[in-house]
């Protein structure tokens, strides 16, 4: 069966997301803000699930239509085919969100939505009563500017949710948001990644994934797994394909410091759970120190990605200035090193680096506005191809 999907993201991350949907092999529709449509079967909704490192959520589209008055809502929505998809025993719920909509109740909305599958149920299955006992359906009803979408969530618990955060430090980075400032690096295998200040470790981990081809979902289960819609076969064939494709011998150079020996230890024992930790250096050091003890030993071309403290997470002035100020002086001397950092502290550039971003992105890290800023360096030579031995 073939479906209308959406692949919701945070503000920014469209064309991340884009971007892995279209290397899944599905077909895109539309790329909006938060969300990009496509097409795919019952496999595909098994293989975003696992593979989707940027998105939130894979929903079923059952519709978008025009809905100015409740009948509209109630009349278009109890016609759509709910028992190709619910079964007699399937519970369901319905959540609603709406903007600049003229119907503007929440609650009614919902009320609507909810009698409209009822009724569509019973006339499909001959019943009026419904014990709710079976697998779990989550409806949702959009309304932009008297739009109605209507969805059903195939996730469950959010995608950023990778199941290795075991031990978490303060305002940590979503394991989305990480994964894309890796994406939108320079970096790739071959290269060496450093994170100065890494928290809980989810910049390196999310890199170790990517450079290791690890599925961010493989060991992780989603609502639609109890649906009758997908068979258990597709999961595990899914799954199986996913297994079959992760990248044992690739050499990986990650380096993440920290000046918390909490966080270093946390963040080991999270990347043990992503079983990269055999992929990561970590070490416990003031950034500064790092910088000046191993400077000459970062690899030319070497790639920074960082998630410095930032508003409420600055412990203080003086720390936001040290933490600026060691990048500077090291990018100073070292003109081969790119920087990719994410905050919100819009003097960044002024008074921070004392230099323009090459490119500037605007993310949303939970409920803050941030930017992404871009500090390209000096692009490192070519590797020669090697060469053939002489023959004796």
């Amino acid at each position: 069966m073939n479906f209308v999907l959406i692949a919701t993201a945070a503000f920014g991350l469209e064309a991340v997301v884009k971007r892995e949907v279209q290397a899944l092999g599905c077909e895109i529709i539309k790329t909006e803000n938060g969300k990009v449509t496509f097409k795919g079967d019952e496999s595909a909704i098994a293989r975003a699930n696992i593979w989707l490192r940027a998105a939130d959520r894979v929903l079923i589209r059952m519709g978008e239509f025009p809905a100015k008055e409740p009948d509209d809502l109630f009349l278009t929505v109890r016609n759509m085919p709910w028992e190709k998809l619910i079964p007699k025993d399937g519970k369901f719920t319905v959540t609603c969100s709406t903007v600049k909509s003229r119907l503007r109740s929440e609650p009614n909305n919902q009320k609507t939505v909810k009698k409209a599958i009822v009724e569509s149920l019973s006339k499909a299955y001959g019943i009026r009563f419904f014990p709710e006992t079976g697998a779990s359906y989550t409806v949702k009803v959009s309304l932009l500017k008297d739009i109605a979408t209507i969805t059903v969530d195939t996730t469950g618990e959010s995608l950023h949710k990778r199941g290795y955060r075991a031990n978490p430090v303060a305002a940590p980075l979503k394991e989305t948001i990480g994964a894309s400032m890796i994406e939108l690096s320079f970096w790739k295998p071959g290269r060496t990644l450093l994170d100065p200040c890494c928290g809980s470790g989810t910049l390196p981990i999310e890199a170790a994934l990517i450079g290791r081809n690890i599925a961010p979902g493989l060991t992780r289960h989603f609502e639609s797994e109890k649906w009758d819609l997908i068979p258990a076969e597709v999961w595990k064939e899914e799954r199986k394909k996913a297994y079959d494709a992760i990248d044992y011998d690739t050499p990986l150079d990650i380096r993440a410091c920290d000046i918390d020996p909490r966080a270093i230890e946390a963040a080991k024992e999270n990347a043990d759970l992503a079983g990269v930790g055999e992929d990561i250096e970590f070490v416990c050091s003031d950034m500064k120190q790092y910088f000046w003890q191993r400077a000459d030993d970062l690899p030319q071309g070497t790639v920074i990605v960082m998630n410095p403290p930032y508003g409420e997470r600055i412990g203080d002035l003086h720390t936001e200035k040290h933490i600026y100020n060691s990048i500077r002086s090291l990018t100073e001397s070292r003109k081969d090193i790119s920087v990719f950092m994410i905050t919100a502290d819009k003097k960044l550039e002024e008074l921070g680096m004392k230099r323009k971003a090459d490119r500037r992105r605007k993310l949303y890290n939970g409920n803050i506005e941030t930017c992404y800023y871009q500090f390209h360096g000096v692009r490192p030579p070519r590797k020669a191809p090697d060469t053939e031995a002489e023959e004796e």
